[in-house]
């Protein structure tokens, strides 16, 4: 498969792919006789993995430590590295969800309360004295 295809099977631009493979983020892709890129399964895969760990909030210099390990694994013992790579982002990720999660209750509970504190606001039930403490809810 060409950059071109690779590049629209994921919804990036051919200029990202080769960004990628420059800086190290995926490992050198296989070029055809003519020298153009020739994209495998497996780098497919690797298009695949970093543009969700991407979009995860994966760094790029994370990601090229990553992909330098995955290139040493012939000659080193690289797994646990990399083992441990996937499980710090894992974690990251998690904790960005539970907070993502927080700020998503607090809108359910804006949106749900809306019209009433407007109303309360135009009838003088609450004031900007009196409005209720979002900080000092214990949930949403």
């Amino acid at each position: 498969m060409n950059i071109k295809q690779a590049a629209d099977m994921f919804g990036l631009t051919v200029d990202t792919l080769r960004y990628y493979e420059r800086v190290g983020v995926i490992p050198p892709v296989h070029r055809n006789e003519s020298g153009y890129r020739d994209y495998k399964t497996s780098d497919l895969n690797w298009v695949y993995l970093v543009k969700n760990l991407r979009n995860a909030g994966l760094s790029v210099e994370s990601l090229i430590e990553f992909a330098t390990l995955a290139q040493l694994r012939e000659t080193q013992n690289v797994e646990a590295a990399q083992k441990q790579i996937l499980i710090d982002q894992l974690k990251e990720l998690d904790e960005k969800l539970t907070e993502m999660k927080q700020v998503r209750d607090l809108l359910v509970y804006k949106i749900d309360t809306y019209d009433s504190h407007i109303s309360q606001f135009k009838t003088g039930e609450l004031t900007v004295d009196n409005v209720e403490k979002l900080w000092e809810r214990d949930k949403f």
